[in-house]
């Protein structure tokens, strides 16, 4: 084994923006007390679609958050979002942000980003516009012409190119400094997971010495929210947003489509020790898979999510018997549930049964591209009061399902280690487990 595959990798600074709060202390109280950002949609006119509510960001400004705001006035909702958990989050790892010269000791070359980011969302209104504009009713075809000089015409650059899903992260480079290894990948609903467990891979190979990770997302437009009717993956529970979230439930519908963004601070222990910093937690394992199955479904017989829970259990080193929580994937809906409920009972087999299991999307809402690193945080903040979020709406048990999800309220118990489980679409599978932090 080489050294640097020895290094031991900390957790020094979290920030969030998320619907049920927009720093880390008011989303984990919100998540205890069972509060759902579920509401009708706002953003956009929902009312012809099946779904027509959302867990929205609400009240958001980014002027809360940092003092220069023109760098970043032109981002999406998206960048926008993880500008502020970033600002958040360095405020709390003492990382100095917004200034060419930071006051810090921290080697800009030395300080990365990783991002599980999804695209910006398309202009509907101008790109809707441009279709009509376009369509020759007579021969039932576009005038691909007129689409061009319509759409160069009406279309913003700057739109344009914050749709591209690199974007995020480089608004974070620009307002923390960081010209150290900057990343972005898009491995859908797992994306911000595996970007926190590779930002623990480059600083294990000693390629930096602090990484920003987590993710952001928000596909809370016409084109997403539809794309995801036509799958039937959303919950059509219109007349009860708030309760439509129910993972693991027997009468569970699809999931809640939310939006945010989550940053940490993550670096080697070396670093945190050197710079004085406090430890949140420790990342101790990564494992990352692929179904390699179809485009949207996991396999059946959770091929895929067992193999990247076996392989974090061999990253950490660790056995089935040290995990005290798992927390789930769990989006609400039918295939996901039951799959990754028979994926934790093949990999821990008579164990199963006394790990507790939930589901924070039941109050938070999918974030997509952001839910791990979001979810992560849960984790952490579960660790340090020794408590277990709820998964919200389980008052009808799937009798299929036959875990302990920690239905409907928090409780308190020792935790030492603790799993967080991305399943994303496409069969996209990460898996990272975190411990209480021990000098």
């Amino acid at each position: 084994m080489s050294d640097t595959s020895k290094k031991r990798i900390v957790i020094t600074g979290m920030g969030i923006v998320s619907p049920i709060g927009h720093d880390v202390e008011t989303m984990w109280q919100a998540m205890l007390s069972g509060k759902s950002g579920a509401a009708p949609t706002t953003i956009f006119d929902a009312s012809t679609m099946p779904t027509q509510f959302s867990a929205e960001v609400k009240a958001f400004e980014l002027s809360q958050f940092i003092q220069d705001t023109q760098r970043h006035a032109l981002g999406n909702r998206g960048s926008q979002f993880v500008v502020a958990a970033t600002a958040q989050a360095c405020q709390q790892a003492r990382i100095d942000t917004g200034t060419d010269a930071p006051n810090d000791s921290i080697d800009r070359t030395r300080l990365g980003v990783y991002l599980g980011a999804g695209e910006g969302a398309i202009d509907s209104d101008v790109f809707f516009d441009c279709i009509v504009q376009a369509w020759n009713a007579e021969t039932r075809s576009m005038d691909w012409a007129t689409w061009a000089r319509v759409a160069f015409d009406a279309m913003k650059p700057w739109h344009e190119l914050e749709q591209e899903p690199n974007m995020p992260a480089s608004h974070v480079a620009m307002f923390t400094g960081a010209r150290g290894p900057t990343r972005s990948c898009l491995t859908a609903c797992a994306a911000s997971t595996q970007a926190v467990g590779e930002a623990m891979s480059i600083l294990r190979s000693g390629d930096a010495d602090v990484m920003i990770c987590g993710g952001t997302h928000s596909m809370i437009h016409p084109l997403g929210i539809m794309g995801f009717n036509r799958l039937t993956a959303l919950s059509t529970r219109n007349d009860s947003p708030t309760t439509a979230s129910r993972p693991f439930s027997g009468s569970r519908d699809g999931f809640v489509i939310g939006e945010g963004a989550a940053s940490l601070v993550l670096e080697t222990l070396e670093s945190a020790q050197t710079r004085g910093v406090p430890v949140l937690a420790e990342l101790v394992g990564y494992g990352s898979t692929a179904d390699a199955f179809r485009v949207t479904d996991m396999h059946e017989d959770a091929r895929g999510a067992i193999a990247a829970l076996r392989a974090a259990l061999r990253d950490a080193k660790i056995t089935e018997t040290d995990i005290d929580y798992i927390n789930a994937h769990g989006t609400s809906t039918s295939e996901n549930d039951a799959i990754e409920t028979l994926a934790i009972k093949g990999v821990f087999g008579a164990q199963a049964g006394r790990i507790p299991v939930s589901s924070v999307k039941s109050t938070m809402g999918h974030l997509i591209g952001a839910a791990g690193a979001a979810e992560l945080i849960a984790c952490v903040m579960a660790l340090r009061d020794n408590t277990l979020p709820p998964t919200m709406n389980l008052h009808d048990a799937d009798p299929d399902l036959d875990l302990d999800y920690v239905p409907n309220a928090p409780r308190k118990v020792a935790l030492t280690t603790v799993i967080n489980e991305s399943f994303g679409f496409g069969g996209q599978n990460n898996v990272v487990i975190l411990k209480r932090f021990e000098a």
